[in-house]
């Protein structure tokens, strides 16, 4: 199971991210499948990261928001 997905289910689920990031479920499972957050997570733009960790903590789950950047980052395009 790759990061996102992980910190995702641990956050409480593809609703419970989506209702915190102000997003639909249907961007939550975009992120799925890139296996990535957005771009706007690298520009400085969002801070979704965050919000799922905080989501996740609520839970007694501990997720770190760099980490989960670093493991989530997008594919480059070949």
């Amino acid at each position: 199971m790759n990061a996102l997905k992980k910190s995702i289910e641990e956050a409480g689920g593809v609703a419970a991210v989506a209702a915190a990031c102000g997003l639909s479920q249907r961007a939550i499972y975009k992120w799925l499948t890139a296996e990535a957050l957005p771009r706007t997570e690298f520009t400085g733009e969002t801070d979704y990261a965050s919000r799922i960790a905080s989501l996740a903590a609520a839970r007694g789950c501990v997720i770190d928001p760099a980490d989960l950047r670093a493991h989530a980052t997008p594919k480059r395009a070949a």
